[in-house]
């Protein structure tokens, strides 16, 4: 359906290492090198840059890219649409998320697999930056993200729920017995968050900065798992969405107090390339994803 040296230049700019790109192609290095100069020669442009090693492609090799990763992507479509109508939707849904929605993107994934059982789900932990990299590159079908980093033309954004956030502390902190916190007085407090390259720690970042405060973490982690268990040492207290401890609970003699002055509430989303006919197993998770309350539950 698609010309095997399409499929080779996809792996190549996946691998950037031809002997990488050859072992994922199951050919041999020399296979792969030879398909490559002949859609070279085909098409009447360099594609790759000349080189020792891999050194990227060319303006004409990235065209020839983009090119090849839709029809892959295409290809990959039909047969799921030929499937469909002879045995029931089939395939592997390849789902990135952002960490803080981990816990609660299982209510989405289960509403798809209550409906299409012969559909194989992977989910990865991954920034939004890696996200939209790997959906623009057909290496996801979709994204978990915030709804405010999907606002680009050629994305598609579906919201799916609202997240309050907490400061997640020690009972006996200093904040014991309180039902709120100002975001002025968190920054004030040991803090473990999540690294500078999440978009919740960017995020939380910008409201502490939009009430004149500098949040200083002493620990840095890009796991909430890894968050709970050291807030849960009582050395350090957190910021993290509520939605993580409905569904994971919390940690022994740690308490969630809100977080006021100011109250913010995140949308996150279902983000897909924005590209109409849509792939069947791309439907399929937008139609579960429809089923969803504010707060991620099935309605």
């Amino acid at each position: 359906m698609i010309a095997r040296k399409y499929l080779y230049l996809i792996a190549l700019a996946r691998e950037k290492h031809f002997g990488r790109a050859a072992v994922a192609c199951h050919v041999s290095p020399s296979t792969l090198s030879a398909a490559i100069r002949d859609l070279e020669t085909e098409l009447g442009v360099a594609v790759v840059e000349r080189g020792k090693q891999f050194a990227g492609l060319t303006p004409e090799g990235r065209c020839v890219l983009e090119y090849a990763q839709r029809l892959a992507a295409g290809a990959q479509g039909l047969k799921q649409e030929l499937a469909q109508l002879r045995d029931g939707l089939t395939g592997h849904l390849r789902l990135g998320v952002i960490p803080t929605a981990l816990t609660v993107v299982a209510s989405l994934t289960a509403a798809v697999a209550r409906r299409h059982p012969l559909v194989g789900t992977e989910v990865l932990s991954l920034s939004t930056d890696e996200i939209l990299a790997r959906l623009r590159a057909y290496e996801l079908d979709a994204g978990i993200i915030y709804a405010d980093s999907g606002r680009e033309p050629d994305l598609a954004m579906l919201p799916l729920w609202q997240e309050n956030h907490v400061l997640l502390t020690a009972r006996s902190g200093p904040f014991e017995g309180r039902e709120t916190v100002t975001w002025r007085e968190a920054a004030q407090v040991p803090l473990c968050l999540l690294t500078p390259d999440m978009q919740n720690r960017k995020t939380i970042d910008a409201v502490f900065a939009e009430v004149g405060a500098v949040a200083a973490p002493s620990l840095e982690t890009n796991s909430i798992v890894s968050i709970l268990a050291h807030v849960g040492t009582g050395q350090w207290s957190s910021v993290v969405p509520k939605s993580v401890l409905e569904q994971v609970g919390m940690p022994a003699g740690v308490m969630a107090v809100e977080l006021v002055e100011p109250a913010v509430v995140w949308a996150t989303g279902l983000v897909t390339l924005a590209r109409e006919p849509r792939a069947p197993i791309v439907a399929a998770l937008i139609d579960a994803g429809r089923t969803l309350d504010e707060f991620g539950k099935t309605e």
